[in-house]
């Protein structure tokens, strides 16, 4: 099965071979160099070195042999025996730096010992009687074969000082190839699993979310399988079970949409008509009758007039809070100066001090935008004080968006009614003391939504006022 899990665990596994054998070679290649290191600068060389010096203790063996037989001086004689001495300590580091039994360089000092001890026999015999010619002649011979062990000897141990150097050279030549290889290995694992990623796992997830981005416009639009690792595969399958139900759900909604579009037309024409009868013959029994009932029976009349007037009243705002967000306009660009003196126009502001500061360009519906400010203000001028209203109207930007005040100096809120107050038919008065159906904040606040902003009353003011305040997003400026 084609899983991302499998693909991590491949991804480990050659990640894990490679680096072991990266390691491997590194190990290697440092083991050699340090073998030859040692080989030849703690043994090779050190062994030359003795051997020039038992090379030397010999000659100036054979250079003192050689001056006693000529002169016959005994004191020619100390050469001789210093080179011995000299000799032997020669031999003894020789056997310590590794010249021992079974190797080539302790079977080439084996030789030459055997030849030098030949010559030794000889050269004692040759002190006890110097003025044998014969004696003299035998020694010749037997250390010409002592210098041929001699230089048998340097050879093999140049020869092996070359060939260590040479793996010494090889092992350092070796160390920056095997890293060469070791990056290039890397790359090349870096290459493919870059390729391997995109392809079986990036471009998967790009085309699902290209399906997704596309379901998000179009509900309806369905997500393919798809391929790639089975956990993509499967959250492709969830993500369509999702995408399902939310189309079968906004197919409910759109019926029920219609079914308040149905409402709506309903309680626009076929309540209206009636409640309009009502109201009057109601109007045409006071008028007509007026003077001839009693206090009670006009009271009566005035209750009903006044019932189905409210009723007429609460239908028309309760068809307009439901029309909101059914886009029956285009968002537009649209200037919030020029909205709020409209909204002013249309109210009964004429004794209202209203101070607008300079209010930004955004994007929304024009209407609908006005409807909301005129709520705002018409909420500040009914619940008014004793003191001259003063409307104060501002904007400042924060990030993307635009944050609008409107504040008053009227009565107030209590701040426990915060969000009572955006709650539709909530009344904080009774219907006597301040008229109203208790819908326009709620409409406000619809608005604001539907904009993509947010409304809410700001319980922080000091300064008494009552204080609105809405957001709008920043209009994106076109390219």
């Amino acid at each position: 099965m084609n899983t991302l899990r499998r693909w991590v665990l491949y991804l480990i596994v050659v990640e894990a071979i490679v680096l072991a054998a990266a390691v491997t070679g590194g190990v290697i290649g440092l083991t050699q160099l340090g073998q030859a290191r040692l080989r030849v600068v703690d043994q090779i060389d050190p062994e030359l070195i003795e051997q020039r010096e038992l090379e030397t203790s010999l000659l100036d063996q054979e250079t003192g042999l050689r001056g006693f037989l000529l002169t016959g001086r005994v004191d020619f004689l100390t050469p001789y025996q210093e080179g011995r001495a000299q000799q032997e300590q020669s031999v003894a580091d020789m056997r310590r730096l590794g010249a021992v039994d079974g190797t080539r360089a302790g079977d080439d000092l084996a030789v030459v010992l055997e030849k030098t001890a030949e010559w030794h026999s000889t050269a004692e015999r040759m002190v006890g009687a110097p003025n044998d010619q014969t004696l003299v002649e035998t020694g010749k011979v037997q250390f010409d074969e002592v210098r041929s062990a001699l230089e048998t000897q340097r050879n093999n141990l140049t020869a092996e000082r070359e060939s260590n150097r040479e793996t010494l050279q090889r092992s350092a030549i070796l160390l920056p190839i095997v890293f060469i290889v070791i990056v290039a290995l890397l790359v090349i694992l870096f290459v493919l699993l870059v390729l391997g990623f995109h392809r079986r796992v990036a471009r998967p997830v790009f085309a699902l979310a290209s399906e997704i981005r596309s379901a998000t416009d179009d509900i309806f639009h369905a997500i393919p399988p798809g391929d790639g690792p089975q956990e993509l595969k499967e959250l492709a399958k969830d993500v369509e079970a999702l995408r399902q139900r939310l189309a079968a759900e906004t197919e409910e909604l759109q019926r029920s949409n219609s079914d308040l579009e149905q409402f709506a037309y309903v309680a626009s024409h076929d309540l209206q008509e009636p409640l309009r009868k009502v109201t009057s013959f109601c109007q045409l029994i006071q008028r007509r009758y007026q003077g001839q009932l009693d206090e009670r029976g006009e009271q009566y009349i005035e209750f009903a007039v006044d019932g189905a007037t409210r009723m007429q009243v609460l239908i028309n705002d309760l068809l307009a809070f439901s029309r909101v967000g059914r886009r029956t306009g285009e968002f537009t660009d649209v200037d919030m100066g020029s909205v709020v003196r409209t909204a002013v126009g249309n109210l009964d502001a004429a004794d209202v001090d209203i101070a607008v500061s300079e209010l930004p360009t955004v994007h929304g519906e024009e209407s609908l935008l006005t409807t909301m400010m005129q709520n705002l203000i018409g909420n500040a001028i009914k619940f008014r004080g004793q003191e001259p209203l003063r409307i104060e109207i501002d904007a400042t930007r924060e990030g993307t968006e635009w944050v609008f005040a409107v504040s008053d100096n009227g009565i107030g809120i209590e701040p426990d009614y915060a969000d009572r107050i955006f709650v539709i038919f909530q009344r904080l008065h009774s219907r006597a003391a301040y008229p109203g159906t208790g819908i326009g904040l709620a409409m406000a606040r619809k608005i604001v939504e539907y904009h993509g902003g947010r409304i809410w009353l700001d319980t922080s003011a000091t300064n008494g006022r009552t204080t609105f305040r809405f957001t709008l997003p920043v209009r994106e400026k076109k390219p």
